[in-house]
């Protein structure tokens, strides 16, 4: 099998390479990272890796690691004589970690060549690998069984969608998921899950999802007020932010905000798009609704504030829980198109209310206890976004009561870091 899997990953990687190169001069980005991602590091690099203890953690994008962060900070504060590797697949992913205060030093994921991932495990040697969610890239997982490295899968899940798929090729998983460790699942459907596609009972635990281990965020009034000043947004002025948006969601935010205006609403519409390079996209859109925009890269203290009517697009990184924070309602994107949803609980972390479409199958346990709960509202379709949220606009006591209940629920379902570490515990020297 693995002889052919490198022979249509070549294939792939014939195409798929110049396409990714092609993509970063459109978006006018450099492409940086393919040296490393081939096995060929820097002699910084090798410098820091050599004769380090290393535990290697992989989160493929953002979301994944905005998740891992609780994991991070209890591997630094447990083993502090390992060093940290962060690894992502994507660019946005690398520019998150690399500014993650628990993580010693980042790389991007190699391509899954047998002979590329075998030189990079070679080179970190590091004494385990932690994979955030589902990434199973066979080769890499080969090799690091064939080295003897222990691997563990933390905060896993098998969506509605991605599990039938994984189903079909189980003859193929099977082997992969001997080479584990242990599996640690985010729910008992996940764990039952992965059991049902071949891996050991033995090593499957339902540890939590660490997403409800993130600490909760209270700002003062001052920082508030602040935050509102850097952004340029007046200190009344209702804001609605659209956070994690994609292609397709952003046409129906522009329709629904300029029906909002339209009945006289006094409102400032905040997006803040998935993929930052897709920012000029967004930006037509809006003109073509005759709504004038800024770019946060763009806003200077001395600027005059946005005003209702306006929009603010969102192209920098790592500022999404800041925008939640001056929000007055949240709405979170990757959901109203079949893109699966994105973390709803970053908005209940400060608070906010939070409103999501039908497509949310990659948060299918954390969406629903936020419904039942009363802290988020899940919406059918653009007409229902636009009325739920005209209603919350009007009524602020009951925003504010969502906000609360959605931090309560936090608090209530905590524990996942700790259940986690107590399982990687038992394959790493302190």
């Amino acid at each position: 099998m693995y002889p052919l899997y490198n022979l249509l990953l070549l294939l792939a990687a014939v195409f798929l390479v110049p396409l990714y190169l092609l993509r970063g001069v459109r978006y006018g980005k450099s492409r940086r990272g393919i040296r490393e991602r081939l096995g060929h590091f820097s002699d910084e690099q090798l410098a820091w890796l050599e004769g380090a203890k290393i535990i290697w953690v992989h989160a493929v994008s953002v979301g994944e690691t905005r998740a891992a962060s609780p994991l991070l900070k209890e591997l630094r504060s447990t083993y502090p004589d390992y060093k940290i590797l962060l690894t992502n697949v994507t660019e946005t992913g690398h520019a998150v970690a690399k500014e993650h205060p628990d993580v010693d030093f980042c790389l991007f994921f190699p391509f899954d060549f047998s002979w590329t991932v075998r030189r990079v495990l070679q080179l970190v040697n590091p004494h385990m690998i932690v994979i955030v969610e589902t990434e199973i890239w066979p080769n890499f997982v080969r090799q690091a069984n064939l080295l003897d490295i222990p691997l563990v899968m933390v905060n896993g899940r098998l969506s509605d969608r991605s599990f039938p798929r994984y189903r079909r090729f189980r003859f193929i998983l099977r082997p992969l998921l001997e080479c584990f460790s242990a599996f640690c699942m985010q729910s008992q459907v996940d764990a039952e899950r992965i059991r049902h596609l071949g891996a050991d009972s033995m090593r499957i635990e339902n540890t939590g999802n660490l997403k409800f281990d993130h600490d909760l965020i209270e700002l003062s009034a001052e920082e508030l007020a602040g935050l509102r000043q850097s952004f340029c947004l007046p200190e009344s002025l209702p804001v609605l932010v659209a956070g994690s948006t994609h292609a397709g969601e952003e046409k129906q935010l522009v329709s629904i905000y300029r029906s909002l205006l339209d009945e006289g609403r006094q409102l400032l519409l905040v997006i803040i798009p998935r993929h930052p390079e897709r920012c000029r996209e967004v930006e037509k859109l809006l003109a073509e609704g005759n709504i004038v925009s800024r770019m946060r890269s763009s806003l200077k203290s001395d600027q005059p504030l946005l005003s209702s009517g306006q929009a603010l697009l969102v192209d920098t990184l790592g500022e999404v829980l800041d925008f939640y924070a001056v929000a007055e309602l949240v709405f979170v994107g990757g959901s109203l198109v079949p893109i699966g949803g994105h973390n709803m609980l970053e908005a209940a972390l400060l608070g906010k209310a939070a409103l999501f479409g039908p497509h949310i199958h990659n948060f299918r346990e954390i969406s629903a206890k936020l419904v039942r709960s009363g802290a988020g509202i899940k919406v059918a379709n653009q007409n229902e976004l636009r009325r739920q949220v005209a209603l919350l606009l009007d009524d602020p006591v009951r925003c504010r009561a969502m906000g609360q209940t959605g931090r309560a629920l936090i608090a209530e379902n905590a524990g996942a870091t700790e259940r986690t570490m107590s399982r990687i515990g038992r394959y790493i020297k302190g």
